[in-house]
């Protein structure tokens, strides 16, 4: 009987001392005025490039493991690099239009971790969710941390949120046809 009173004392004192001291999460905010995002869209014949900026973002650490994060995305600051003069001004005019990222109605995107995975040392698999033109829709990708850099590489199918302009439908002519999928290369500074 001394022993299961004995047991249940330390049981309760240790278990109420861990529950007084949770694990704290470290939340690093992303500087986004270092940090970049770059995206490739491709057609027929070609491709285009160009940069989004960073409104807000965020990864979250429990020690040195990644365990969440998100990011907002200024979509109005949508711009091709690889174009000068009037058809770069086209090109982001075009972009920002209902045909594309429609910027007047939806002026962020946004991205939620929902899942983290350790892939290896500074390697993770990410899965989240995805909102662009106010449609949500789950995304996987690979993402690795160096410190108080990161790097990730996702591939993104437009056509789930809504953006299907010269998308592979028919009567599409064949020198008008983009690709649906564009790729985004994140380079986050903390």
């Amino acid at each position: 009987m001394k022993k299961t009173i004995l047991s249940l004392t330390l049981v309760t004192l240790f278990g109420s001392s861990a529950m007084a001291n949770p694990i704290e999460k470290d939340t690093k905010e992303v500087k986004t005025s270092e940090s970049t995002v770059t995206w490739k869209g491709y057609k027929v014949g070609g491709s285009h490039t160009g940069t989004i900026s960073l409104e807000s973002g965020a990864l979250e650490f429990d020690g040195e493991k990644l365990v969440g994060g998100e990011f907002v995305v200024n979509m109005s600051s949508i711009s091709a690099t690889d174009l000068e003069g009037e058809y770069k001004d086209k090109l982001d005019g075009h972009l920002k239009s209902d045909d594309f990222f429609g910027t007047a109605d939806h002026p962020t995107a946004k991205l939620v971790f929902t899942k983290v995975k350790s892939t290896g040392k500074n390697s993770y698999e990410v899965q989240g969710d995805l909102t662009i033109k106010g449609t949500t829709e789950p995304i996987t990708f690979d993402l690795s941390v160096y410190g108080d850099k990161a790097t990730a590489s996702l591939k993104v199918d437009r056509t789930k949120y809504d953006v299907k302009y010269g998308s592979g439908i028919i009567g599409t002519a064949k020198d008008k046809l983009i690709y649906d999928e564009f790729d985004l290369v994140v380079d986050l500074q903390m």
